[in-house]
């Protein structure tokens, strides 16, 4: 016989707990304990009626490729590995307004051939039509479905069988066997659970839209994204234009991954040459500006670094960057007063990446430094020139992985020299000229 057992668990990191505490002792957060409830059974398990599971030899596993359906938009099928899996399901996350809804529609335009099913709990068959038409997408072999049951989605997906299920969004669906609300983490571990089942048993891919919290994270939080196979979010800001579409998690291709679009007001627009579009707008002649060379997933971009260096008018001089982490900005400020010596003691130092571009490795701390130093010296950097690398404490510049693809970027967009940190072998090249340094007085020394 089983009886009702009720437990707290935190929405934020899911720790669970047998009373209800206005803290959660696990991360922190107040005001994050919900109630649930769940069975327990007071039989206890014979362990001597359990039969052993069969094991399998890997040798005698041979290894297969995953079929996929080429969704038609580049972009997508970079960060996806080479196409949707068939039985997949794939999270899509992002701000609202980001244009998470308007890259699904555009992927089930381009799936046009194929019966594609679309599950809102958010908006009317009415409001999805109008998105269509502001996107001028035909809506051929395309199926709405207003629901927010769980089991009733469920068994339309198994009755359709579509060559792709989109559900708009995941914080809207609930399961009637569960007594909390919608968007609970309980409802959201449940329904997402049981549309891994339905897509795996009819090998439908399926897409899942979810809400983000104001860290930033998928609501749920971490818990969704421990269910499903693959992991995308949609990054951006109202301020700009440019997408990118990232790839946290993925069961069958590399994580890290990025297409980058531009929103228009016909949708979303894939940009093949990102470097182009980051550096179309820049100023040579105007000190504090450089360009580095970055990598996003397995591509590299050519990115516009902008340093403002100004007396400062407070007691505490400011260190303020956009694009770039701020405590690493400290970090280079402090090196390069310490080992350079430039002293911004009384300066104010601004970072700025250009286009609105989060940029997080190591190797854009070349750049930055170059570009403070010119703007501390009022003097333009040489716009034919890019840099890249990792500065350490004792101001050495140290090495970066992907080289070659830096290099290759700089020159096919026409620059006539990079920087970049000393290697053990030399690298050679008869279109670019490439200057290896070891420390930053190096470079200091001829400004």
């Amino acid at each position: 016989m089983s009886k009702i057992k009720t437990i707290y668990t935190c929405s934020k990191c899911d720790a669970q707990f047998p009373k209800w505490l206005g803290q959660c002792s696990e991360c922190g957060s107040w005001g994050t304990l919900q109630e649930s409830t769940e069975q327990v059974s007071n039989k206890k398990n014979n362990n001597n009626t359990v039969s052993a599971g069969e094991t399998i030899n890997f040798q005698d596993v041979r290894g297969q490729e995953f079929p996929r359906i080429k969704t038609g938009l580049e972009e997508l099928d970079r960060v996806l590995g080479g196409g949707i899996v068939a039985g997949s399901v794939i999270l899509l996350g992002g701000e609202p307004g980001i244009g998470k809804s308007t890259l699904v529609l555009q992927l089930a335009s381009k799936l046009a051939n194929q019966s594609v099913l679309y599950i809102s709990g958010e908006e009317s068959a009415e409001q999805i039509k109008m998105r269509l038409d502001r996107l001028k997408i035909p809506p051929t072999n395309l199926k709405f479905l207003g629901e927010t049951d769980i089991e009733v989605i469920c068994a339309t997906i198994e009755k359709i069988k579509p060559s792709l299920a989109i559900v708009d969004s995941i914080q809207t669906v609930w399961f009637s066997n569960l007594p909390s609300e919608a968007g609970n983490i309980n409802q959201i571990k449940a329904c997402t659970a049981k549309l891994m089942e339905t897509a795996k048993r009819n090998s439908v891919p399926t897409v899942i839209i979810g809400h983000v919290t104001k860290e930033g994270v998928v609501a749920g939080p971490k818990t969704l994204e421990h269910l499903v196979d693959t992991v995308l979010y949609l990054e951006g800001d109202q301020f700009h234009n440019f997408r990118l579409l990232r790839a946290v998690k993925n069961r069958f291709g590399a994580t890290n991954e990025v297409g980058v679009f531009d929103m228009r007001e016909g949708g979303l627009i894939e940009i093949k040459n990102p470097s182009e579009i980051f550096l179309a707008s820049r100023d040579k002649d105007l000190p504090g500006v450089v360009v580095g060379a970055i990598m996003e997933g397995t591509r590299a971009f050519l990115v516009e670094v902008q340093a403002l260096v100004a007396q400062t008018h407070f007691g505490y001089p400011q260190r303020r960057s956009i694009g770039f982490d701020n405590n690493r900005l400290q970090l280079m400020t402090a090196i390069l007063s310490r080992r350079c010596g430039i002293s911004l003691g009384n300066y104010d130092v601004h970072i700025n990446i250009a286009g609105g571009i989060e940029v997080e490795e190591p190797a854009v701390d070349l750049p930055v430094c170059l570009a403070i130093i010119s703007a501390f010296k009022n003097k333009p950097f040489d716009p034919r020139v890019a840099a890249c690398g990792e500065v350490g404490l004792g101001a050495e510049v140290r090495p970066i992985n992907n080289l070659d693809k830096r290099i290759k970027e700089a020159e096919r967009l026409g620059f006539s020299k990079i920087i970049i940190p000393k290697l053990d072998k030399k690298i050679i090249s008869s279109k670019i000229e490439i200057v290896a340094i070891k420390n930053l007085n190096e470079l200091i020394k001829g400004f």
